[in-house]
């Protein structure tokens, strides 16, 4: 049975776009930090990893953030994302430093890099996961019998979903290292910077072969967001089928409450309410301080994409609706029964 007395630490790729380090690289810094904090006997660190031209000037803030060192790899050849430059970067960051585990963001340049990386160096990698945590007494079941994963293996139980989001099944990669994943934004909480942590910052300058590069980028234009981000609201109305006719009602609500009208797949490939409104795990990751679910049933697709609400009241005529297993507060009755009643009571206490 393979062991991996040489590799440590869980080391956080924080993503960062004109040096300016993305929300789910705190995010996962934030969940590895608890992590380790969780098993004081591998005396793990964690460790943040920063890619740019010109972003020394980050580290600080990752370690605010909770790291306890982080490595910077500051190249011109790195002030915007290439696949061919980051992936030959991290991996003989890698090869150098030997981390245990190796976390990604799920967003679309961690999609693009972090296969690239475990392919390069043989790795596994669990891929749009939803949560990780670190095994102890693991016992694998394999062709050869049962195989006990040692505790100072540091094994990552990393949960995605599977079965198109009808199943959620937790992966595990015993025999390489680093053990990689990449992680949903919005999946785990960020948390708040504590400028007074200290932390060591280690530069690392990798070697450029002499090829010319396969893609040159020769310019970059940012893209024009149309519309409202809605994972970044505080209050968000969900609009399930059940809700597909009194759409109205929801929009009207979610101004009352200041704040927007979000979808499932349903109601976004039946042509009610557009793409970029869609929640779930084909959709976006949401954790408002309310969600209120109008006609939506609860399957699993949409409740992995807002199950972190801070709070959540669901609306469905059927009472044993999935839906109402992970509500605070429940409603049963049909959208065009319930939403008039709680919008006259919220237009009541606004103007008292």
């Amino acid at each position: 049975m393979a062991t991996f007395p040489d590799y440590k630490d869980i080391y956080v790729f924080v993503e960062q776009k004109n040096s300016e380090p993305a929300e789910v690289g705190y995010e996962l810094i934030n969940k590895a930090r608890e992590l380790v904090d969780a098993a004081p006997e591998l005396g793990y660190k964690v460790v943040g990893v920063l890619l740019g031209e010109n972003v020394k000037d980050k580290a600080q803030d990752v370690i605010a953030h909770g790291a306890d060192e982080v490595i910077v790899i500051d190249d011109p050849k790195l002030k915007d994302y290439s696949t061919q430059y980051y992936t030959d970067a991290l991996t003989q960051m890698i090869e150098k430093f030997k981390p245990s585990s190796l976390l990604t963001g799920a967003t679309v340049l961690g999609r693009d890099l972090a296969p690239r990386v475990a392919a390069r160096i043989n790795a596994g990698l669990t891929a749009d996961a939803t949560g990780i945590e670190i095994g102890k007494d693991v016992k694998l079941n394999s062709r050869e019998g049962v195989r006990e994963i040692p505790n100072d293996d540091a094994l990552l139980l990393v949960t995605r979903p599977t079965f198109g989001g009808n199943l959620f099944g937790t992966i595990v990669c015993p025999n390489t290292r680093p053990q990689m994943a990449t992680i949903r934004p919005k999946v785990f909480d960020m948390a708040k910077p504590d400028a007074s942590r200290t932390g060591e910052v280690t530069e690392f300058a990798p070697v450029w072969d002499d090829k010319a590069p396969e893609v040159v980028i020769e310019g970059v234009e940012p893209k024009e967001v149309a519309g409202v981000d809605i994972t970044k609201c505080d209050v968000l109305v969900g609009a399930g089928r059940g809700a597909e006719g009194a759409l109205d009602l929801v929009e009207e609500l979610a101004s009352l409450l200041g704040g927007e009208v979000a979808a499932t797949r349903a109601a976004v490939e039946d042509g009610f309410l557009p793409k970029e409104r869609q929640v779930g795990q084909t959709g976006k990751t949401v954790r408002p301080n309310l969600y209120i679910a109008c006609g939506i049933s609860g399957a699993v697709q949409h409740v992995a994409g807002m199950e972190k609400s801070d709070y959540i009241i669901a609306i469905n005529r059927d009472p044993e609706a999935e839906i109402f297993k992970i509500a605070n507060q429940g409603y049963v009755g049909t959208v065009e029964q319930v939403l008039p009643v709680l919008i006259e009571e919220i237009k009541k206490i606004k103007a008292a």
